[in-house]
């Protein structure tokens, strides 16, 4: 499976930085976006697979910091902040909140390459560790299971509200698609997207799930019932790197 070049989203009001990074970059296997403010970065991060932000500290007329911290309680992506050379304060706060790495403009787009590839380096090395799967959503008929976001989404954009144990358990399941899975082991699973203990109450969160993804709970298409055995997704899953 061939995979999609990592994706970029650069957050800065200034057009020349965007149009630097978007050619550097783009010259070296990655895929760019760039946004303005923090609408279109919330918008963006909704709307597509992310694998790393870029975020200028310093937007016109936002706090950066606030951006930071809806960012990382949000989802776990990357964030690389952006400040001035005299605004040490900025880069401390931004690490203490969460960012990744940070550079001062002007900056080097050789640095800035470096950087970057090595927190994405840092992020899949940290996964690996931890047994996740090292991509970036889970996609079914219907619907994508978007695991930096924590999203679900339909097909036609609109995202349905998972708890933390829903999203645990759609994310085990979807990484065993076609397979059955005991109960045992989807609680065994579910703790590689979460270091809570998934409570034990699997087929209350199934039920919950179904009714959430299912065209019809009662005759489910989706997760199916293995009587006597487990659960497993009965559909066809693609995984998104």
């Amino acid at each position: 499976m061939t995979r999609p070049l990592p994706h970029v989203l650069v957050v800065d009001d200034d057009l020349a930085v965007r149009q630097l990074v978007d050619e550097y970059l783009g010259q070296n296997d990655f895929r760019v976006s760039g946004v303005d403010s923090g609408a279109q970065l919330i918008s963006a991060l909704h709307a597509h697979v992310v694998d790393l932000v870029l975020l200028d500290l310093r937007l016109r007329g936002e706090d950066g910091m606030q951006l930071l911290r809806q960012v990382r309680a949000d989802s776990q992506i990357p964030v690389i902040i952006l400040t001035g050379r005299t605004e040490e304060a900025d880069r401390i706060m931004g690490l203490e909140l969460g960012a990744d790495d940070y550079l001062t403009k002007p900056f080097s787009p050789r640095e800035l390459l470096a950087r970057i590839r090595t927190v994405l380096r840092r992020t899949h090395a940290g996964q690996e560790a931890h047994g996740a799967p090292v991509c970036r959503a889970y996609r079914l008929p219907g619907w994508e299971l978007n695991l930096r976001t924590r999203r679900l989404t339909g097909s036609k954009g609109a995202e349905v509200a998972l708890s933390n144990g829903e999203f645990n358990l759609l994310a085990a399941l979807l990484a065993t698609a076609n397979r059955v899975v005991t109960r045992d082991q989807l609680i065994e699973l579910s703790r590689r997207y979460d270091n809570e203990v998934y409570d034990r109450a699997i087929d209350v969160q199934i039920l919950r799930l179904r009714r959430k993804i299912e065209s019809n709970p009662s005759e489910p298409r989706i997760i199916v019932t293995e009587r006597g055995v487990g659960y497993r997704i009965a559909v066809a899953v693609e995984a998104v790197y």
